[in-house]
């Protein structure tokens, strides 16, 4: 009955869609494009960029193989515990879950993971995922706004973390190399300086390229053209329209 009504309804599709005319796929290429495009942004979401993390985490394992499959499964651990672990927070701090914070949690739990993934046993990744929203969370909810830091996509907040963790958790066994939780001393001491290392030559050099191209044209606009939005003063353009006729 189902095959029936199935070649029926096909057949009426095909007598309606006979009569339209695309030169060029419009139906089947544009129009068809956009609404998956738009289902998958509902849908999705971050899940989009969750799924392309096991491409290079996994990846760096350079080849299929089972150090590909172990960092696949401690990414994709680490980042489910981390989106629980802030969603709880959220639950604790402002009532209820959002979609932003899942989101954000996730993230960050990707961020952490990614520097072990293929020397971390799974049952840390846990650790790791779980521990790293709160650190987060503070960074971006108390710490941001306390010293009122201009990172509106909490850059550091969500990405200037990780890395520590490997130097805890490495274990010989899985990348040739035991942590500090497996009398690794000297593995933790050179994530520590690895990690104070980075910190120092990126903000250094990061700070003269930045004076470098201030003394050429300036870096930060106007407050008045913030508030206006840099779409509008930048491009005159509205960027985000509201539909509403308020935007001229």
């Amino acid at each position: 009955m189902m095959v029936i009504f199935s070649l029926g309804l096909s057949s009426i599709l095909w007598i309606i869609l006979s009569y339209s005319l695309s030169f060029s796929g419009g139906n089947v290429v544009h129009i068809s494009s956009g609404i998956t495009g738009l289902v998958l942004a509902i849908v999705l979401g971050a899940g989009l960029l969750w799924f392309g993390w096991f491409g290079f985490n996994s990846g760096s394992a350079l080849g299929a193989n089972k150090l590909a499959i172990h960092a696949l499964l401690v990414t994709h651990s680490a980042a489910a515990i981390a989106m629980l672990s802030w969603m709880l927070i959220e639950k604790t701090m402002i009532g209820k879950p959002t979609i932003v914070g899942a989101s954000t949690g996730a993230i960050v739990g990707l961020v952490a993971i990614t520097p072990g993934a293929g020397f971390v046993p799974l049952w840390s990744a846990l650790i790791i995922g779980f521990l790293v929203s709160p650190v987060c969370y503070i960074s971006i909810g108390i710490i941001k706004r306390k010293l009122e830091i201009d990172d509106a996509l909490d850059a550091f907040g969500c990405h200037g973390v990780g890395g520590i963790a490997t130097g805890i958790f490495a274990e010989k066994s899985i990348g040739g190399v035991n942590g500090l939780l497996y009398g690794g001393l000297n593995l933790f001491i050179a994530q520590l300086i690895s990690i104070l290392i980075t910190l120092l030559f990126a903000g250094l050099v990061s700070f003269i390229i930045i004076k470098i191209i201030n003394v050429f044209m300036p870096i930060r606009v106007s407050e008045r053209d913030e508030i206006q939005g840099l779409d509008v003063t930048e491009h005159d353009e509205t960027a985000y329209p509201t539909f509403f006729g308020m935007d001229n």
